[in-house]
């Protein structure tokens, strides 16, 4: 796996949509205490260290939009990229019940090399696909674990999330139910908005078009599920995109 902060896929694709992946790998880049962070293998192929099937979901919906995705080339345990860059859990020490021996006790030295080599060439990379064209429409592609330690299990097979922007994510929605059979979450299972997140900061900020979807990872764990996904998505979205006002076509 490179050490490269980010991937760009189909950069050239010509539709107004942009896929993103924040949470796209498990990757420790290797300066990063000898690329491991003091977890065993099964706790950085769960959810905590990444979005599991997330990834591929995007590439494959950036294929059906004709749509460019860029994503994320490190673990969210390394650094957060769906953070503000002064959000007390930009760099977890624990999470979902483990904790993250490499994180503890990190300086302030450590944290800034992590956000300028990882963090901010990766939102730089966003920033530059966003702004090709003026009637950008953001999609950002997650997954859930169907169930926290201790929490109870997860009714949701996707979520739907956002903050006061409503435009695409209310057509959304309603498209979702009236065409699936899909238990659908409504800013579940999280509530759609951090202050300085990357919606916030890539798509709200800008008055863009935005929708947040967060698919339970225990039914994208193979490609073709995800491939799946994505083919059942992509008609979907481009019907809800064309509901809203402000949409000006591809």
């Amino acid at each position: 796996m490179t050490d490269e902060p980010y991937f760009i896929d189909g950069a050239d694709r010509p539709s107004q949509w942009l896929v993103t992946c924040d949470h796209a790998s498990n990757h420790v880049p290797h300066w990063i205490n000898d690329g491991d962070l003091g977890l065993p293998r099964a706790d950085m192929d769960r959810h905590i260290a990444y979005d599991v099937g997330a990834k591929g979901v995007a590439l494959a919906l950036g294929q059906a939009l004709n749509a460019p995705v860029v994503g994320s080339n490190f673990s969210r345990l390394v650094i957060d990229p769906n953070r503000g860059a002064d959000d007390p859990t930009l760099i977890m020490q624990l999470y979902d019940g483990t904790l993250i021996p490499a994180n503890r006790g990190i300086d302030a030295a450590e944290r800034a090399k992590r956000i300028e080599t990882l963090y901010e060439p990766y939102h730089a990379a966003y920033a530059e696909l966003a702004a090709r064209r003026a009637d950008t429409v953001i999609l950002s592609v997650h997954s859930f674990t169907p169930q926290l330690q201790g929490k109870p299990i997860r009714p949701w097979e996707i979520g739907v999330l956002f903050a006061q922007d409503q435009r695409l994510t209310t057509p959304l929605i309603e498209t979702l139910q009236s065409q699936t059979d899909y238990c659908v979450g409504i800013n579940e299972p999280y509530r759609g908005y951090l202050p300085k997140d990357a919606i916030d900061r890539h798509a709200l900020q800008h008055n863009r078009l935005n929708a947040l979807i967060e698919i339970r990872n225990d039914l994208i764990v193979e490609e073709s599920q995800q491939r799946a996904w994505a083919a059942q998505l992509a008609p979907i979205l481009n019907e809800a995109l064309a509901k809203t006002t402000l949409s000006q076509g591809s």
